[in-house]
């Protein structure tokens, strides 16, 4: 590029995860649905035999939808912004080019080799590590395809200053590769005894050991991609849509940097009353209380950014939608350490409060954010409109509705089951059975299910709208600067 000249962004790669972003999204989903009317209704389980149980296709919803739909949102923004915050254009350098085009297709692959692998059962058990060994070791080649593209931007940058956003995705890299790798150390089962599987292996450590390393793991892909990799986005994207300066710098730093270190020793409290120490126990609750702290800086500033500026909630869907992300994230921010405060973990843990913490999360932080980003993205990467405000609008309310349901009869059924676990009679003896808190449940588990698929609905209105929206919707001659242009 020549000096004076304007510079023009590539945003071939950026596509093609959107795309990812919004396949994965609609199979995660459904997936997740389906097994949200099975618990309401259990004979849906067997109308494909062991291929349509809840078990079987349990591990394929969390797959899909966190390693699917978030790191697509997550890789796609990463490609987006990560060119505009640094002023280079990715078509610069024909050797990051060609890392961000493997980058996607080995991804792929992988996703693929994920789905048949899970879906046949082949299964390590421990959440968010159910991958056997022959696709980790691809993992980590993605994982160092996408670190190579992120430094080697950074390296040929014009601009000198390091946007926050830049800051999260270079975590969210060097967290998850250190994590990951330690955790999914496991050896192949035939070289252990020469028999087996190839594709069967162990995990490298035993019991209590083996625990603490997977919710060390566990509990922090939930911060690096839940969180860390949506933070990054809602810095860039809340500003730039509205048109606001992020509120405070000096916030920005302590978020980040406390974060950083809170973050990544709050796992022990996924192990209370387990064998692990004592200490181990207080410590995960400990480091999740203070958790608040940065996370709600982070929420806080970015409530803040929009001051004096509440006026756009009215007229810009994507303020509304990434104002309640942000406020989501607060509220499940603080919810989770709550639940792990020991005597009330002694009432949640095991029940359906916990699965209904992480689907607020899930569905009204990173769901919100990330459809936020990708409207965002649309016009200035296809030069078109957002085919209809209207049906922003209407998704916008259905899936609000959705997520209520969904957490508000989780958190209803989850403190029944705890209550009715606990209670006893005058003599000491448990008053239920367990198929009695099976049994009241039921209702919560249709209302949890509707919610589930009011949500599945407005994602499909999100896909429909992107899909025209790249099609068929109006050209746009310039780009916008502030708010997405829409269509009537």
């Amino acid at each position: 590029m020549r000096p004076g000249d304007a510079l023009s962004y590539d945003y071939t790669v950026a596509k093609y995860f959107m795309y990812t972003t919004l396949v994965f999204g609609i199979i995660g989903m459904l997936i997740g649905v389906v097994l949200a009317f099975q618990l309401a209704y259990p004979d849906l389980n067997y109308l494909a035999g062991e291929y349509s149980t809840f078990s079987r296709l349990r591990p394929l919803h969390t797959n899909g939808v966190v390693y699917g739909f978030m790191l697509s949102g997550i890789f796609s923004t990463w490609y987006y912004l990560g060119q505009r915050v640094l002023k280079v254009s990715m078509s610069e350098s024909k050797f990051l080019m060609f890392i961000g085009k493997l980058h996607f297709w080995l991804y792929v692959v992988v996703i693929l080799l994920a789905v048949v692998s899970l879906f046949a059962g082949v299964t390590t058990s421990k959440e968010y590590a159910e991958l056997e060994w022959p696709i980790d070791i691809l993992v980590v080649v993605v994982w160092v395809l996408w670190g190579v593209s992120i430094f080697g931007l950074i390296g040929i940058r014009r601009e000198k200053t390091i946007y926050i956003s830049l800051w999260y995705y270079m975590a969210t890299f060097l967290g998850i590769a250190m994590l990951y790798l330690f955790n999914n150390m496991e050896i192949p089962t035939r070289l252990l005894t020469g028999m087996g599987s190839w594709l069967h292996s162990v995990s490298m450590y035993a019991g209590t050991n083996d625990a603490l390393v997977q919710w060390w793991w566990g509990h922090n892909a939930v911060a690096f991609v839940f969180t860390v990799g949506i933070l990054a986005q809602v810095y860039y994207f809340l500003p730039k849509e509205s048109g606001q300066a992020v509120y405070s710098y000096k916030l920005s730093l302590f978020s980040f940097w406390s974060l950083m270190f809170v973050y990544l020793w709050a796992g022990g409290h996924h192990l209370i009353y387990s064998t692990v120490p004592d200490w181990v126990q207080t410590m995960g609750s400990v480091f999740s209380v203070v958790l608040i702290l940065p996370s709600w800086g982070s929420g806080i500033n970015m409530l803040l950014t929009m001051k004096g500026e509440w006026n756009q909630l009215r007229d810009n869907p994507l303020i509304k939608f990434m104002v309640l992300a942000t406020t989501f994230y607060m509220f499940s921010t603080l919810e989770g350490p709550i639940l792990s405060i020991k005597s009330v973990n002694a009432l949640a843990h095991f029940t359906d409060w916990i699965p209904g913490h992480v689907h607020d999360g899930t569905l009204g932080w990173v769901g919100f954010m990330t459809i936020a980003a990708m409207y965002h993205m649309v016009p200035r990467m296809f030069k078109r409109e957002i085919y209809s405000k209207s049906l922003m609008e209407a998704q916008f309310w259905i899936q609000t509705t959705g997520i209520v349901l969904f957490f508000a009869s989780m958190w209803i059924a989850g403190i029944t089951q705890g209550m009715m676990w606990r209670a006893t009679d005058e003599y000491g003896n448990l008053a239920y059975s367990f198929i009695d808190t099976v049994t009241v449940l039921v209702p919560y588990y249709w209302i949890r299910a509707i919610g589930g698929l009011l949500y599945l609905i407005g994602f499909f209105m999100f896909t429909y709208n992107m899909v025209k929206s790249f099609s068929s919707s109006k050209v746009v001659e310039k780009e916008p600067q502030n708010a997405s242009p829409m269509a009537a």
